[in-house]
């Protein structure tokens, strides 16, 4: 399948605008207080984060010995399942993953081999999503974008 980020942005609004979303793994399960580092695994690190309104954050974490990225999409309060998303792509090697499904606390983790390329990666929770696009490239400036329905 070929991911391109353009799609990235139509799946999340589609994601948005279907209200409900299917998953083809299951649900995570409510898990207060997790940690993107139990999500992703122990050796992964937080690199960047962005807010997700108020509802959550979509942490981007990356793993130094292997050079592994993941994105993980928590809620500040779990609870009913709702639609949550974490994705994340690689533009120099049109690499990515994503997660899109009804959740109770938390979606992802999402792994993407990103050592030595920019990164765009976000995630939605309910009718919120954000994407950083250009995101880890030294001293280039990334770009944020919060979409409401």
């Amino acid at each position: 399948m070929r991911f391109t980020h353009s799609m990235l942005g139509a799946a999340a609004l589609a994601a948005l605008a279907m209200g409900t979303a299917t998953a083809l793994a299951a649900p995570a399960s409510a898990t207060p207080n997790t940690t993107p580092q139990k999500v992703c695994g122990s050796s992964y690190k937080t690199v960047n984060s962005a807010a997700v309104g108020s509802l959550g954050t979509v942490y981007l974490t990356y793993n130094a010995a292997n050079g592994n990225n993941c994105v993980v999409t928590i809620r500040n309060s779990p609870g009913t399942a709702v639609d949550l998303s974490a994705w994340i792509y690689v533009p120099d090697t049109d690499k990515g993953d994503d997660d899109f499904g009804r959740y109770t606390s938390y979606a992802g983790p999402t792994y993407v081999s990103g050592k030595g390329h920019c990164v765009d990666w976000g995630g939605s929770i309910a009718n919120t999503a954000v994407q950083v696009t250009g995101s880890n490239c030294a001293s280039l400036k990334e770009h944020r974008t919060t979409l409401t329905r």
